[in-house]
């Protein structure tokens, strides 16, 4: 039998990667979602995961519910006997967390304080957990490795990331059966090489390359760029963008890791190289083959100036790297957003 592993917040963007490697490395995910950050498709299942039953030719077991509702997360856990978590649920965007911050502490923390309990009531004790290199605040030294001091934080939504971390691991200190992968991510961006998930938000887009990539296609007249006098290359802010289906392997590796039974562990991932908005501008020109328009707009509150990882302990102790390369990052992105309905599937 296969090793169920609830996938909470699956329908979401990286969550809906992660289902697909869990499919692909045998295991059998359960998710669990709110629609918060997923499109609700036909029958009430976030489109995302339709469009894995499909391209997969598989069945993903899914449930609507968020984890404010610990009644219905108990009722979860007795239906299924759980080998692991895949912790993705919450609000997840930086300058919304600055105008709604008891709104992100209410649904990031209160929903983890409930999980955790369930898990522990249920004696579910392996945890893979949603990170963000958020947490870090504004970085002391670049690179950044896993030592580099936590906490900092210039935003609530990354508060609530490093609460959450800490409350894991005085979860982990206290109850020794307990064992948990922190994954601080960098910046997630593109699409599955199927053509058929990505990054698709509802509104808005909160990210970069989405947003850029609509300009390219024509869907959005142009990108408003946040700022163009920080210390960096060209003035605009850089950050460490990894392809979303190297990430999603990265929670495999993890979720591979906690057999080791070591507690509570804490990797990067990213790439290691850091680019510009401006570089990232010039790279989907050169995917799309249209120029791409900008303005410069005003610094959002939060926002840092550099932040790109030293990923190296990931690939000693996971034996995970990311793959993808930046223009294959835009392709892919390109590919999705000119066709999110899916109808054709990107050249792999």
């Amino acid at each position: 039998m296969a090793q169920k592993v609830l996938v909470t917040g699956g329908g979401g963007y990286i969550g809906s990667h992660c289902v697909v490697e869990l499919i692909e490395a045998g295991y059998h995910p359960v998710v669990i979602d709110d629609f918060s950050n997923a499109v609700q498709g036909e029958g009430n299942v976030p489109e995302s995961l339709r469009r894995i039953e499909k391209f997969m030719d598989t069945k993903v077991e899914f449930s609507e519910l968020n984890l404010l509702d610990k009644p219905g997360l108990e009722k979860i856990f007795k239906q299924h006997s759980f080998y692991a978590v895949m912790h993705f649920a919450g609000l997840k965007a930086v300058g919304e967390s600055v105008e709604q911050p008891l709104r992100y502490y209410r649904v990031n923390l209160t929903g983890t304080i409930n999980l955790l309990e369930v898990m522990q009531a249920h004696g579910v004790h392996n945890l893979v957990f949603s990170s963000s290199a958020t947490v870090y605040g504004d970085p002391q030294k670049l690179p950044i490795d896993e030592q580099h001091p936590a906490g900092g934080c210039t935003n609530p939504y990354g508060k609530t990331k490093f609460f959450i971390e800490e409350m894991i691991q005085d979860q982990c200190s206290a109850e020794k059966d307990w064992n948990a992968v922190l994954l601080r991510y960098f910046n997630p961006i593109g699409a599955h090489v199927s053509g058929q998930i990505g990054e698709d938000p509802q509104g808005t887009p909160n990210n970069l390359l989405p947003y850029v990539a609509q300009v390219a296609i024509g869907r959005r007249k142009h990108l408003n760029v946040f700022g163009n006098d920080y210390n960096t290359v060209d003035g605009t802010g850089v950050r460490d963008y990894i392809h979303v289906v190297d990430l999603a392997k990265g929670h495999i590796a993890a979720l591979r890791k906690l057999k080791d039974n070591d507690g509570c562990k804490v990797y990067n991932l990213g790439t290691g190289t850091g680019y510009s908005v401006l570089q990232m501008v010039q790279a989907m020109e050169k995917a799309s083959g249209r120029e791409i328009a900008y303005k410069i707009a005003p610094r959002r509150s939060g926002d840092i100036a550099s932040c790109y990882a030293d990923p190296r302990l990931a690939e000693k102790e996971l034996g995970w790297k990311a793959n993808f390369g930046l223009e294959r990052m835009c392709t892919y992105e390109l590919c999705f957003q000119w066709d999110p309905q899916g109808q054709s599937a990107a050249e792999t």
